[in-house]
């Protein structure tokens, strides 16, 4: 069995399908002892950002002085509700800058027109960051802490705005031609709790500002009176969040020399303090992140990756129940299961944002009890559960966990927003503690090493964020949508084929052994076996060693392309019904059935001893001989029977052993007698091999065995088929697929629901690494100084 489950872990590895060109990745399973458990799946625990998504972000739109921009417009929003407002492309944003004709009718108030509010917005992306520029082939990368750092910087630089050096105290952007320098006097560093993060710099002009930029919920509440865009600018943060992008506000103010002196006194105090540093830090900070003004907003495209949607629809068809648990916010979190088909329009959400233990505990039994009711009145909708790291924090308590698992098991889908790592481990072993399911975890950064290792099943994506998950896992793969081959397919051929390859194993032997049971009736229980030692011990190592192997490594009970067309059938392993109690009895008894035939008739045949043409008596071993081919033949023919693919392999293995021990057994018996041992196959070739009886038993006993079985396969076929017998039959006769399609309707209705639901929802992007005690961004990025060679870090 070890040999197999190894060569279905090598089938695996050499897939060419779930092989990734782009970085040259094959799939690979690390442990052969799980495949069975990739075809029973029931929960899948997936992260989100570089699992689902590609982990790469790109700067798609900018809202600016309540002007929405991006790099292509669709004509429907080149013109807004009153002929007003509409989106404009970032060609008219660079005839702005360069001070082209002005595309907008009125110009805007303090503190300036577009032109000074986009370059103060331009402005902004070049500076407040902690990027680290690196040239290399004459073209300049980014190295970030974050991807949507990097694609800010991009951004910007794409406007026209190019962040090129960075020195310890000053960064230089170049701007339509000619190069500043910005001085970075001090940097309040991004965290989960702040959700933003600040730079206070000395422009050209000598000017001191705070450079800002954030989550919408935080920076709005620290903006100054009389803001012009604001309204404009969460319309565009709406659209931007029904459309699933990562959105950031940006904002500014002017800081005058003496308050600025002020607070850095503050700040310098902070930095210096050794116990509960990130505190005063965060303190310092909230002191002059005030008074902003509200320049606008970005918005980031985080991109799926290719066929997520389709890989999660077709698990949640195939009766896997997908969990995202992920560190984004809610609403980004949402939109995201929104555009990769986790949450359809369809289902009601179930949110729960609670502030307390006991509002949550509250929450939790409310909703249970309401959806229990609802349930028992025969209405079943689809539910999908949200819930935010806080809320996720009490409902893992002892006392209510229960509760919310069992709401949770009854949603089709559960995101966990803003979870932590232990979290993710947390949520994976209370599913694993009390329901009896095989569950998966799929993730590809280091941040999810304890879910993966929290699981019965890893799953890990070697992706941008290192190979920590591919090397915890059991199995690595590079995309999430091979996830769909590794389970549908190899899963679903590995199950089905261990299974039968251990009924099979315990049917020829229970089968051979039996005759010899059954044989100490009538020898008075004085131990004489009815077979030659030596040919009894090459049952097992020769003869019938091929026909479980070829079954468990080559077996398919249907084609890839059947299980693919077909994900129900792997509900089959989750209902383990291929290898169940009355399975195993079944061949037992079939097994027992076969030995009476085989036994019963030779024994019947051989009554008083068989005398053959010569006059002579056939003899104890004639019988013990002609039994065990008996036995094998019958044994090799109910191999071919439950074959449901014949390879040229499974032609090796069955026909082939039975045809290796017609010729090896009597060239084994003339040669081994004559050096000395197998003594009892003295003689017996030219008597055995050349009489007529013997080839009728042959030929009659297996058949009389196996046409019970075929009978029994062709009633079962006929008149109580599984679903994979159907399958099989569509599989031979080629029958197409008649579902009907309803992809125009499901679209049509998809758009009307999303913009009702979506019309609240908005997400943020930015994620930064962070490290509560020691907050050493800003320490890092004024160790480089990349005009020297080489650029690497300094007494850091």
């Amino acid at each position: 069995m070890e040999v197999v489950k190894f060569q279905q872990a090598q089938l695996i590895n050499s897939d060419l399908d779930m092989y990734y060109a782009k970085t040259d990745t094959p799939a690979l399973c690390r442990t052969s002892s799980l495949v069975e458990e990739l075809g029973q799946i029931e929960y899948v625990f997936s992260d989100k950002t570089g699992t689902l998504t590609c982990n790469e972000m790109e700067f798609r739109c900018c809202s600016i002085a309540g002007v929405a921009y991006a790099s292509v417009v669709d004509e429907s929003k080149r013109e807004g509700e009153d002929g007003k407002d509409g989106w404009r492309t970032f060609a008219e944003m660079k005839t702005l800058l360069e001070g082209g004709a002005n595309p907008f009718v009125d110009l805007s108030p303090v503190p300036g027109n577009e032109r000074e509010v986009v370059n103060e917005f331009l402005t902004l992306l070049a500076v407040c960051h902690t990027v680290i520029p690196e040239e290399r082939d004459g073209k300049l990368h980014y190295q970030a802490s974050s991807p949507d750092e990097a694609a800010l910087v991009a951004g910007a630089e794409l406007l026209g705005y190019q962040f090129h050096t960075r020195k310890p105290k000053s960064v230089f952007v170049n701007i339509q031609g000619g190069s500043y320098e910005y001085e970075i006097l001090n940097v309040c560093e991004f965290n989960s709790t702040r959700k933003r993060m600040s730079t206070v710099v000395r422009g050209p002009d000598g000017k001191i500002k705070l450079f800002c930029k954030g989550a919408d919920t935080v920076i709005l509440e620290r903006l100054s009176e009389h803001q012009p865009y604001t309204e404009k600018t969460l319309v565009h943060l709406e659209e931007y969040a029904t459309d699933g992008l990562r959105t950031l506000c940006i904002a500014f103010r002017d800081v005058p020399e003496q308050e600025y002196r002020q607070w850095v006194a503050i700040y310098n105090k902070a930095a210096a303090t050794i116990n509960g540093r990130g505190e005063e830090l965060d303190k310092a900070a909230e002191l002059i992140e005030k008074d902003l003004f509200l320049l606008g907003a970005t918005a980031i495209e985080d991109k799926l990756q290719e066929g997520v949607p389709d890989t999660i629809h077709t698990l949640q068809v195939a009766g896997i129940k997908v969990w995202v648990l992920t560190g984004d916010r809610q609403e980004t979190a949402i939109n995201i299961g929104m555009s990769c088909r986790l949450i359809s329009e369809s289902m009601n959400l179930v949110i729960i944002n609670e502030e307390t233990s006991h509002d949550t505990h509250d929450f939790i039994n409310k909703r249970l009890t309401a959806i229990k009711n609802q349930r028992s009145t025969g209405e079943l909708e689809d539910l999908a559960l949200i819930i935010d790291g806080k809320s996720l924090t009490f409902a893992l308590e002892k006392e209510i966990s229960k509760t919310f698992l069992e709401l949770a098991i009854m949603c089709k889908a559960v995101i966990c927003c803003r979870v932590s790592p232990l979290q993710k481990a947390l949520v994976v072993k209370l599913v694993k503690k009390n329901q009896k399911a095989i569950l998966l975890a799929i993730g590809d950064g280091a941040n999810d090493v304890s879910m993966i290792q929290a699981a019965h099943v890893g799953v890990g994506i070697s992706g941008l964020e290192g190979l920590q998950a591919a090397r915890s896992a059991d199995v690595a793969i590079s995309q999430f949508r091979f996830l769909k081959k590794l389970l549908l397919v190899h899963g679903a051929w590995s199950y089905q084929r261990l299974s039968k390859l251990i009924l099979y194993s315990f049917y020829k032997n229970i089968v051979l052994y039996m005759t010899q049971f059954w044989f100490s009736f009538f020898n008075n229980f004085s131990g004489q076996i009815a077979y030659e030692s030596w040919t009894l011990s090459l049952y097992n190592v020769v003869f019938t060693l091929l026909p479980p192997l070829v079954i468990g490594v080559f077996d398919q009970f249907v084609s890839a392309r059947i299980l693919d067309r077909y994900p129900q059938l792997y509900m089959l392993g989750q209902k383990n019904a291929f290898f169940t109690k009355t399975a195993f009895w079944l061949w037992v008894g079939n097994a027992l059935y076969h030995s009476i035939i085989l036994f019963g008739f030779s024994v019947i045949l051989f009554w008083g001893d068989l005398k053959q043409a010569t006059g002579y008596d056939s003899g104890h071993w004639f019988w013990g001989t002609m039994l065990y081919l008996a036995v094998l033949l019958t044994v090799l023919g109910k191999a071919a029977l439950v074959s449901d693919l014949w390879t040229k392999y499974t032609v090796a293995a069955i026909p082939g052993s039975f045809v290796f021990a017609m010729l090896f057994l009597p060239l084994y018996a003339v040669v081994a007698p004559a050096i000395g041992f197998s003594k009892e196959y003295i003689g017996i070739v030219p008597r055995l091999w050349t009489d007529a009886v013997f080839y009728l038993v042959l030929l009659l006993v297996p058949i009389l065995c196996l046409s019970r079985d075929f009978a029994w396969k062709y009633y079962r076929r006929t008149y109580m088929p599984e679903t994979y017998h159907i399958a099989q039959e569509i599989q031979k006769y080629n029958i197409p697929d008649y579902r009907p399609r309803q992809e125009q309707f499901q679209k049509a209705i998809k758009k009307v629901r999303a913009v009702q639901r979506m019309r609240r929802n908005r997400g943020f992007a930015f994620s930064q690494t962070e490290n509560v005690a020691r907050q050493d961004q800003a320490r890092l990025i004024r160790a480089y100084d990349t005009t020297k060679t080489g650029a690497r870090p300094s007494g850091y």
